[in-house]
């Protein structure tokens, strides 16, 4: 079938939501449908070249016009020629819209806030953008499905928009699954990017470290012995700024890399994976991690709604908050000296892993897409193609 996809930016390098959408169209594109990618930017290092049609947007646009304005050429672009449009924005285009992160309506009109905060959110013309665009994404209609990535966004879109949780469908993300990384191969990762042959390398993935815990990893770093050290993949300045400040003994030991679109290597040197975020409807990192045969310690939900997904002391461990630096010290601590708990935890994630494998994702939406077709009384047309000329990245 002919599938428009419609998200910010494509590429493994802008986030978690975003490397969802390149691994899910991956597999759609090998199992024969045609992929046309319609985004603001696409990331010439991504090694899946699909066709890409550029949705410009002027910068001089405060951030709110600018999500309606992408919106409004989303649904012109995609209006006709298309089997399925699915969607990772907010707007009114996606016959099948995925919600990653916490809804508008849930955050400014569910979630406790002071109370002179959501009186004036009712004449914000920022709040009220967003609050529509989600309305309008939202509103069930025929031939038309919302979808959840994690079981937090769902109970969340069901307290938002009174919707029945059970008729959200939830399709959690996928992974791939990568061969064990052995001590012979992490020393030779660790050399190959400049980092320690020793010690202990607990690894952080973010596109805003700031909000996946970084100063909760960085106090208890402060708690641990010198030879444990940290790795931040994604460093931007505001994190750059936060190790600046840590005391010398612990700057000394972590190692910051800026936005990369190849992480793979360094999930390969590291030794375990950290993850005590203050905010992810899912989680993809600590399931890459896992991937890789690192253990995990994370946040519990509802800051981390992949926890939902694992046993803690089984698949991962799991800590009571996100900011308990005692607690993940001490996780580390075991983690370090407990080979029975590191072989346990390898063994639960097996399950995780193969429960997320992205074939097995892509199933689920290739169903959905049927669901959607029937009820709309059409069969994906095999004459269906693009109405643009495209760009190859």
């Amino acid at each position: 079938m002919s599938i428009a996809f419609v998200v910010d930016r494509f590429g493994n390098r802008f986030g978690g939501a975003e490397a969802y959408g390149v691994a899910l169209m991956r597999e759609l594109a090998a199992a024969g449908h045609r992929i046309t990618v319609f985004a603001r930017e696409y990331d010439p290092a991504c090694d899946l070249k699909l066709p890409f049609h550029p949705l410009r947007i002027g910068r001089r646009w405060p951030s709110w016009i600018r999500v309606y304005l992408f919106a409004r050429q989303a649904a012109r672009a995609t209006a006709t020629g298309f089997d399925i449009v699915h969607s990772h924005m907010n707007g009114w285009c996606g016959d099948v819209e995925v919600i990653h992160v916490t809804p508008v309506r849930y955050r400014w009109r569910v979630q406790p806030m002071a109370r002179l905060k959501r009186l004036l959110s009712f004449a914000s013309p920022r709040v009220r953008t967003y609050l529509g665009l989600e309305s309008r994404r939202v509103a069930p209609r025929p031939g038309h499905r919302v979808v959840a990535v994690s079981h937090l966004i769902a109970h969340q879109l069901a307290r938002a928009y009174g919707f029945a949780q059970e008729n959200i469908p939830v399709i959690a993300p996928g992974v791939a699954l990568e061969a064990p990384v052995s001590p012979a191969r992490r020393r030779q990762a660790r050399q190959a990017l400049g980092l320690p042959a020793a010690g202990t390398l607990c690894l952080l993935v973010a596109r805003n470290p700031m909000r996946k815990g970084l100063p909760t990893v960085l106090s208890a770093l402060s708690r641990l012995p010198d030879d444990v050290l940290l790795l931040v993949v994604g460093a931007n300045a505001a994190s750059r700024d936060c190790v600046a400040l840590a005391p010398a003994a612990v700057r000394a030991r972590v190692h910051l890399v800026s936005e990369t679109s190849r992480v793979a290597p360094y999930y390969q040197a590291a030794d375990l994976y950290v993850h005590p975020t203050l905010n992810d409807s899912f989680g993809m990192a600590p399931l890459e991690a896992m991937a890789f045969g690192l253990p995990v310690v994370l946040s519990p939900a509802p800051w981390c709604g992949f926890a939902q997904y694992v046993r803690d002391q089984q698949d991962a461990l799991v800590l009571s908050h996100p900011e308990r630096a005692d607690e993940l010290a001490q996780a580390i601590g075991r983690l370090r000296s407990d080979a029975a708990l590191r072989d346990r935890l390898r063994a639960g994630m097996q399950a995780v892993l193969a429960r997320h494998a992205w074939p097995q994702v892509a199933r689920q939406y290739l169903a959905l897409y049927d669901a959607v077709l029937a009820e709309r009384g059409l069969r994906p047309n095999p004459a269906a193609n693009t109405p643009v000329s495209p760009d190859i990245p």
